[in-house]
């Protein structure tokens, strides 16, 4: 039998996080969508939570807890159910400073997380996605060539997170001809990395984006994560869609929270039209979909903690989450009528966001 059980940790955990989602990310969302800009404040205090310095070694200045995925998805569902925006941008530093911690050489450990583990908010940045529509992160068209005592890097990115903020964005790309695939810690200002102009989205307006290109950008060997073993690629990106599937879980419920709480108290012809049946199933079917997609997440991140192949688990979860949300998001519009297509109530913004899951690739990580 397959128990999910949550630790006593775990669950003092999601619940201080729930909170700080509750009180403080959800109130700010809606400005923060507007302005396209989240207040360094709200960043600074979801920091002092030690989210992300927490897994981090004692010895780089962290916490020295144990990493788990299936905390880091209580962690992402919660702070997603807040607003999805805010939550990428306060995790944006796991893009980095995760996968040097589990993957890392002794000399990149000691250049890269003490960076990641002061009482400062410090940018990280992945950059996975390319521009193009057929788009398959194990078979990428960025390249990686070895020449001499130094990596080659050419190609294009785009939806990379903080990529004008990060001292170093790590550059997923194809490696040995094509037939592998690696990892590079590349410094923002390495000649040949281009920055372009912040990316104008559908939804994530409050998260700055950009597209990154990379014309002969030189850099050396040691660079490439891991070194000469490098990363185990497959593992890396089932840890990348954990997470998104864990926030698009939090977007469908909190799509669903708000149709339910509007349903109980929006009345027509004198009661509570969640007491309509064509109202009432739909927010069943809505709370289905959450919990399926939760417990997807959860047995993805349980075979990642348990060092096993997750590769087809993750791909399940996350495609199966973005589909849930975007369809949860869409009946809780359909809940609101027209009051769900302004901007007065939040069910349209979940709506822009939760549509951009079917897109999105390496802009978190558990």
């Amino acid at each position: 039998m397959v128990s999910f059980e949550l630790s006593e940790e775990q669950r003092m955990i999601r619940d201080t996080v729930a909170a700080f989602a509750t009180d403080e990310v959800r109130p700010a969302a809606r400005a923060a969508d507007e302005s396209g800009a989240i207040p360094a404040e709200l960043i600074a205090k979801s920091w002092d939570l030690g989210l992300v310095r927490g897994a981090l070694p004692e010895s780089a200045g962290g916490y020295g807890d144990a990493r788990s995925a299936v905390t880091g998805a209580l962690i992402f569902e919660e702070l997603a159910f807040g607003d999805l925006a805010i939550a990428m941008h306060a995790l944006a530093p796991r893009l980095i400073a995760y996968p040097v911690l589990e993957y890392g050489t002794e000399e990149q450990h000691t250049g890269i997380l003490k960076k990641f583990a002061t009482d400062q908010f410090a940018a990280g940045a992945c950059a996975i996605v390319e521009p193009r529509f057929d788009f398959d992160p194990l078979a990428m068209e960025t390249t990686a060539a070895l020449d001499g005592a130094s990596y080659v890097l050419n190609g294009a990115k785009c939806f990379v997170p903080l990529a004008a903020e990060s001292e170093t964005i790590l550059v997923c790309a194809a490696t040995d001809g094509g037939a592998g695939a690696g990892a590079f810690l590349v410094p923002r200002a390495t000649p040949g990395l281009g920055i372009g102009e912040r990316e104008r989205n559908m939804g994530l307006k409050a998260l700055a984006t950009y597209e990154v290109k990379l014309e002969n950008c030189r850099i050396d060997e040691n660079a490439r994560l891991g070194g000469a073993k490098g990363v185990n690629f497959t593992r890396l990106l089932a840890q990348h869609r954990v997470a998104l599937a864990a926030m698009a879980v939090g977007v469908a419920r909190a799509a669903y929270e708000y149709a339910k709480a509007y349903a109980r108290e929006r009345k027509a012809f004198g009661v509570p039209i969640a007491t309509k049946q064509a109202i009432a199933f739909m927010l069943a079917e809505m709370a289905i979909e959450v919990d399926a997609s939760r417990l997807l997440v959860w047995e993805a991140a349980s075979r990642l903690d348990k060092g096993e192949d997750a590769l087809k688990e993750s791909y399940q979860a996350r495609n199966y989450s973005a589909q849930a949300a975007l369809a949860v998001a869409d009946n809780a519009v359909q809940t609101l009528g027209g009051h769900g297509y302004i901007r007065e109530h939040p069910v349209e913004l979940f709506l822009r966001n939760a549509r951009g899951f079917a897109a999105f690739e390496g802009l978190a990580t558990v």
